[in-house]
């Protein structure tokens, strides 16, 4: 959910940074949320890609998920479509879900303890998604790495703690979801 991208973005119908940061503070903003996955020929989990950047909120390094804003005028089809490229890069072919319900429904509160969830720079909602990727997966933009676990490996108490913002709890969920884990 938390991205160093500067705004404006290349995208001419975003806010400039003062103009987001003002909205920030008065309405929640909305997010996708992706947990990529590469799956066997039955479409059981094999994998889950799990990104390491440098947090924009807290200048540390963690764990973290696909994540970036809705623009205004964006469908959720291309919001997610658009953040995974931009995370994983333009030959990941994300095989995007043929129904957009999502797996579970974040809120993100800038203060600790409202919810497990945590993003310091703001109130924010995020879909959350799994979609499996079948191409070749290269981080970009922020992201300093992207390690692929098994879901056994994604489930350790060190990876789920190192998550940025809680987003272990929403890995774990997603696990839960796809019948990775029982």
């Amino acid at each position: 959910m938390t991205s160093s991208l500067q705004t404006p973005d290349p995208n001419p119908g975003w806010l400039s940074e003062f103009a987001l940061a003002e909205t920030r503070t008065r309405v929640p903003i909305l997010y996708v949320e992706a947990v990529p996955v590469r799956v066997d020929t039955s479409g059981q989990i094999e994998h889950i890609g799990v990104l390491l950047r440098t947090s924009p909120a807290t200048g540390e390094i963690t764990r973290t998920l696909v994540s970036g804003r809705v623009l205004h005028n964006e469908s959720l089809r291309d919001a997610l479509q658009r953040n995974i490229v931009k995370d994983l890069g333009p030959a990941a072919f994300p095989r995007l879900p043929a129904t957009l319900v999502p797996v579970t429904v974040a809120e993100y509160f800038p203060f600790p303890g409202m919810t497990p969830l945590h993003d310091p720079r703001q109130h924010a909602v995020a879909l959350v998604y799994v979609v499996p990727v079948t191409g070749e997966c290269n981080p970009r933009q922020d992201a300093l790495e992207l390690t692929w676990l098994t879901p056994e490996e994604a489930l350790s108490s060190s990876l789920l703690n190192d998550m940025e913002g809680g987003r272990g709890l929403l890995l774990k969920q997603a696990l839960a979801w796809s019948g990775a884990i029982v």
